[in-house]
């Protein structure tokens, strides 16, 4: 008989409902309502009115009776302030479902504001208590970029101003109960975001079959995400009406969402929340930044998961090197995106580093990560991108 005692314990909770489909956020009524509500509270970002997007969707849910309020006051890497004033205002609009629409932070911050409206009392600041808080109201995720995978999981990371860090606020009530991924939403992104979100879309995928928390199911999720964004990421940034491209890099995001979701990432978010939490750089952008420094320094630990990820992108390699490959796969289509940049032209001095190593180290994805770091690798990481 073969010896199983290597095999880990997997535990696969059921995802939650996906519609996907040009045109399919009209039926959002229908949605609202077979989670057996006929008010829904939208959350969204600031900037996001301006695109219609916001009105279209107020006009849905007015068209076919459900009662609506939206909270958009919500900004790149939303602070836990704005967090909680969302959440006094949904307890005071009342029972409904929670719309969270927009990019990474808009569906960050609204199952924040879900799970606190459940728990008064509770704030954004106390976001390591609230893991095993009262449920939050249902949610539905109807996200306007391609990368972030925040309809796929119920927590997200939102900032503390006054700790300069990231926070994690989650639970599993707050995990959307429909994700509706219509690519139409993503047509008017402009080339930047696409290239931002659709990376990070990327590193969930690679990242994902790298760590420690790997596993075949995230695996499988992972490497056709890989393959897809591989194909159609570098379309998709030059033909930005391209919809074809634009429907194929959402569902290849929200396939990495459920693979980061299984398995957890490493250190290039590590990285990624230190850099965005002090110097503000958007997170697709700090990704990008420091992702292949961060592959050749765990090559040697993950020289299977970049086996998996140069093939699925399509670069074979010279003298048996997969994880150098892989790496130039990953360059050249950071290259394709004009994503990458050095650290000091992102406006990140020299002093700053030390203190972006240590907490990039003592992020908790980190530690899923194939290579454990010290924080002096780190800080070397950054010098040399600097």
């Amino acid at each position: 008989m073969a010896d199983l005692t290597g095999i880990p314990r997997l535990t696969i909770e059921p995802s939650g409902r996906t519609e996907f489909g040009p045109g399919v956020v009209a039926a959002l009524p229908s949605f609202v309502a077979s989670l057996g509500h006929s008010r829904a509270f939208v959350v969204t970002d600031r900037a996001l009115r301006a695109t219609g997007i916001v009105n279209r969707i107020e006009t849905i849910l007015d068209a076919e009776g459900i009662t609506s309020a939206t909270y958009e006051d919500i900004g790149p890497n939303p602070p836990t302030t704005e967090v909680d004033r969302g959440a006094a205002r949904l307890r005071e609009f009342g029972s409904s479902v929670v719309v969270a629409l927009g990019g990474g932070s808009a569906l960050d911050a609204a199952k924040g504001i879900a799970l606190l409206a459940g728990n008064p009392g509770s704030c954004a600041a106390d976001a390591g208590t609230l893991w095993e808080a009262g449920d939050g109201p249902p949610l539905i995720a109807v996200p306007t970029t391609a990368g972030t995978g925040a309809e796929t999981n119920g927590f997200g990371v939102i900032e503390d101003p006054h700790a300069r860090r990231k926070v994690y606020i989650g639970h599993s009530s707050v995990r959307p109960r429909i994700a509706v991924l219509d690519p139409e939403l993503t047509l008017g992104l402009p080339s930047k975001v696409t290239a931002a979100s659709g990376f990070d879309a990327l590193v969930h995928g690679i990242e994902s079959l790298a760590s420690l928390g790997a596993n075949p199911v995230s695996a499988a999720y992972a490497t056709q995400a890989v393959t897809m964004l591989g194909q159609w990421l570098p379309v998709v940034y030059a033909e930005g009406g391209n919809l074809e491209a634009r429907g194929s890099v959402m569902a290849a995001a929200h396939l990495a969402g459920h693979a980061l979701t299984l398995s957890g990432l490493g250190l290039v978010h590590g990285i990624g929340h230190a850099l965005t939490a002090h110097a503000g750089i958007p997170h697709g952008v700090a990704l990008a930044t420091v992702m292949e420094e961060v592959m050749a320094f765990s090559a040697t630990a993950a020289a299977d998961a970049y086996e998996t990820t140069a093939r699925a992108l399509r670069v074979m390699p010279s003298g048996g090197d997969w994880p150098g490959s892989a790496i130039e796969g990953v360059h050249r289509i950071a290259g394709l995106l004009e994503i990458k940049h050095r650290l000091r032209d992102l406006g990140v001095t020299t002093d700053q580093l030390p203190v972006i190593a240590a907490d990039a180290v003592a992020d908790a994805v980190t530690r899923n990560a194939p290579r454990e770091p010290t924080e002096s690798e780190v800080l070397d990481l950054l010098r040399s991108v600097w």
